[in-house]
């Protein structure tokens, strides 16, 4: 009798579960294009901060591609300064300009250009 009652709840938990699991997602679902600019920054950053550890990037490399991240951060605090949140066209101007300072990370840590 109690393991019908123990089987009963489970299956009850197993009906319900994905129904909260789903509602939790679509009120995070506005945010998931900023937590993506920001967690392709980050990720950016952590490839910048490899490459200089590594002995990848020379000085003037590094000040250059720290310079692209910094102006994309200003960049996007002045897009979420101007209204609420960021537009798609926004969204798509800064995804531009990450591939592109993406793209020199790698050619930059790809070079075969030794730190003096």
């Amino acid at each position: 009798m109690l393991g019908r009652r123990i089987a009963a709840a489970v299956c009850g938990l197993a009906l319900v579960a994905p129904a909260g699991v789903f509602a939790q997602g679509r009120i995070q679902a506005s945010d998931r294009h900023n937590r993506g600019i920001d967690a392709r920054e980050h990720r950016q950053v952590l490839r910048i901060r490899d490459g200089r550890e590594d002995n990848e990037l020379t000085r003037r490399e590094l000040d250059r591609l720290r310079a692209d991240e910094a102006s994309i951060r200003a960049e996007e605090r002045a897009y979420r300064k101007s209204g609420d949140g960021l537009s798609r066209w926004e969204r798509r101007d800064l995804q531009k300009d990450l591939t592109r300072t993406s793209r020199e990370i790698y050619r930059a840590k790809h070079n075969n250009r030794a730190p003096k």
